[in-house]
């Protein structure tokens, strides 16, 4: 059974930071580009970041320079480190694995 398993979001002032973690199981976690989304209330979801199976990482313009996407694929995991949090970073992020999708974690920027 595959489960994407997300962990980190809180609430957060900006300027903040924070770590998300994606926990994954039940497939080859090592054959799959790996990617972030973000979904925020009356909004579509968009994308984040993504990385793939080589390692090259991508970003959306608006979290370029602030948000790092990393991977380990002897753990099964993946993690995005976001810094200099911005009340417009406030969504629900979701962990994403080709038609595979967690569940999400809550993520709030606000003073």
């Amino acid at each position: 059974q595959v489960q994407l398993v997300e962990s980190g979001g809180g609430l957060v002032q900006p300027g903040g930071s924070l770590r998300l973690s994606c926990a994954a199981s039940g497939f080859t976690f090592d054959s799959y580009d790996m990617s972030w989304y973000r979904q925020a209330p009356g909004r579509k979801r968009e994308f984040v970041a993504r990385i793939i199976r080589l390692g090259i990482t991508y970003y959306a313009d608006s979290v370029k320079g602030r948000f790092t996407i990393s991977r380990d694929n002897a753990k099964n995991t993946m993690d995005l480190q976001m810094n200099s949090l911005r009340p417009e970073d406030t969504a629900m992020y979701s962990c994403n694995a080709g038609v595979f999708w967690g569940q999400g974690t809550q993520v709030t920027v606000s003073s």
